[in-house]
């Protein structure tokens, strides 16, 4: 039997990051690098973190720090999502891209609170564009079980596309600039020039 309170949290930190040029997860905006940060704000928050990682990212990973590592049988971020689905089935997990530096305990607590279990998901969005953050979601075990037929069906890798062709909560973040992804150079020193702000 699925518990619907069962809640695990899951840093996805196997990306290439080839726009930034080096590691994102590895990029330290909070005094340790920024994969750790978020495996921390999400361990507050959830019975179990993980980490999500690459094979040869394995040496790389802390003591003291869960991982899972990336089955390789999808591409994407799916390829993160479903090798922890594979690992523990029958739980929902609270998924985070590492390159999210603006993040903090009080959203991921706000997203928790609006969950809605029997939904495919609970996501945030920005009210200005109101379509799903797959990246930055929960995402209960019946979307990820759908998911793996929905990708054998050759509908594409994307998971934004997935969420919004099924029935999800969207949740606005009362802080909006949570949501900013630092993808390239230029929005490192944007997030480091907000980071001064708070």
């Amino acid at each position: 039997m699925i518990s619907k309170d069962k809640l695990y949290g899951l840093v996805l930190s196997g990306g290439k990051s080839t726009r930034m040029g080096e590691d994102k997860g590895q990029i330290a905006y909070h005094g340790m690098p920024q994969r750790d940060y978020l495996y921390h704000l999400l361990d507050e928050v959830c019975e179990r973190t993980y980490m999500s990682i690459r094979k040869e990212q394995e040496g790389e990973i802390a003591a003291g720090y869960n991982s899972i590592q990336d089955q390789d049988e999808y591409k994407g971020p799916f390829n993160g999502l479903l090798s922890a689905h594979s690992q523990f089935p029958d739980v929902a997990w609270l998924v985070l891209a590492c390159d999210l530096p603006l993040m903090d305990a009080p959203s991921l607590r706000q997203l928790i609170s609006a969950r809605d279990p029997n939904k495919m998901a609970t996501t945030f969005a920005q009210k200005e564009n109101p379509l799903p953050e797959p990246l930055c979601a929960i995402w209960e075990p019946q979307a990820l079980r759908s998911s793996i037929s929905y990708l054998a069906q050759g509908n594409g890798i994307g998971p934004r596309k997935f969420l919004i062709n099924n029935e999800v909560k969207l949740v606005f973040p009362k802080n909006a600039d949570v949501l900013f992804n630092a993808n390239s150079k230029a929005n490192y020193k944007e997030a480091l020039e907000k980071l001064e702000t708070i």
